[in-house]
C-alpha cells in the first residue's frame, strides 16, 4: 500500500492499520495463533509469501515482535506494545461488522477450514469440567473425508484432531456447513438452531447443557444487527434445517440422553 503523503496521524496509522489483511493478521495472532501455519490458517486466501512479508513488515514497524520458540525450531509471533493498541480496533471493526454487514453468505464464504480455526481459538474446554471430554462435529453437507472433526478437551486444554482420535464420543453435534456458521456467528442462537433441528446434538444432557459455555461465543454473538436483515432464500447460505444424522453415537436415539 502506497503512502498517502500526509502528516496526519490518521493517514500515518491507515498506512499500516488499512493494508489489506493487516487486520485479520493483528485478529488472529490476538487470538492466540502464534506460529507461522496457525496464523495463516485463519487467513487462507493470504498466500504464504505475502504473508511473510507482512509479518516482516509489521515487525520492521514495531507492531509485531518474532522469536523462537522455547520448544521447537519454529519462530513465535506476538504482538508488541503497540501491536496491542490495535487490537480494541479489530473489535471495533467486529461490532460495526455485526450491526451493520449482511447476514447472508454467499458460497465463497462457506470456509470449513476457517470456521474450524475458529473454533480452535474459542471454545473454552473448561467448560466440562476436569477429565477427557471428546466432542464430536459432523458437517452434514461436506464431503466425507472433510465432513468430521473432534475436539478433545481435557481440563483446560482442548486438541483439534482432523483424523479419529479413537476415544469414546461424549458429545456429537451435527449440522450443514451453513448452519453452523451462522451459530458461531450468532446469526441463530443455540437453543434455537437445536430446536428448529438445524443443529442436532446427542450426548449426556449435562455435557450437552454445557455446550454453550464450551462454544464460548461471546458478547458479540448476542449482538442484534442494525438493521434487519433481508429475506433470505433457499442457497446454501440460508439458515435450512439440517439432514438427519445417518450414524448416530452407539445406541442413542433421542438428541440428549441422560
Amino acid at each position: 500500500m502506497k503512502g498517502y503523503g500526509q502528516f496526519c496521524p490518521i493517514a500515518k496509522a491507515a498506512e499500516l492499520f488499512c493494508e489489506k489483511w493487516t487486520a485479520l493478521v493483528i485478529r488472529n495472532i490476538s487470538a492466540g495463533a502464534h506460529r507461522f501455519s496457525d496464523i495463516h490458517r485463519g487467513v487462507p486466501l493470504m498466500s504464504a509469501t505475502l504473508l511473510s512479508k507482512r509479518l516482516k513488515h509489521l515487525e520492521a514497524e514495531g507492531i509485531v515482535t518474532r522469536r523462537r520458540a522455547e520448544r521447537g525450531k519454529h519462530w513465535r509471533y506476538e504482538l508488541t506494545e503497540a501491536g496491542a493498541e490495535f487490537v480494541p480496533l479489530v473489535g471495533q471493526l467486529a461490532v460495526w461488522g455485526r450491526r451493520w454487514s449482511r447476514r447472508e453468505l454467499d458460497e465463497g464464504e462457506l470456509d470449513l477450514g476457517l470456521l474450524i480455526w475458529g473454533l480452535e481459538y474459542t471454545v473454552d474446554p473448561a467448560a466440562f469440567g476436569a477429565g477427557r471430554t471428546v466432542v464430536e462435529l459432523c458437517f452434514t453437507d461436506q464431503p466425507r473425508h472433510k465432513s468430521r472433526a473432534w475436539f478433545v478437551n481435557e481440563g483446560a486444554e482442548c486438541t483439534l484432531c482432523m483424523t479419529d482420535p479413537g476415544f469414546e464420543i461424549d458429545l456429537y453435534l451435527a449440522a450443514t456447513l451453513a448452519n453452523m456458521i451462522h451459530v458461531y456467528r450468532g446469526d441463530i442462537g443455540l437453543a434455537a438452531a437445536i430446536g428448529s433441528d438445524r443443529l442436532e446434538v446427542i450426548g449426556d444432557r449435562r455435557l450437552a447443557a454445557r455446550l454453550k459455555d464450551w462454544l464460548n461465543l461471546g458478547p458479540l454473538a448476542e449482538m442484534p444487527p442494525a438493521r434487519p436483515a433481508p429475506a433470505q432464500d433457499t442457497k446454501s447460505g440460508s439458515l435450512q434445517p439440517i439432514a438427519s444424522v445417518a450414524e448416530p453415537i452407539g445406541a442413542t436415539t433421542s438428541k440428549v440422553t441422560e
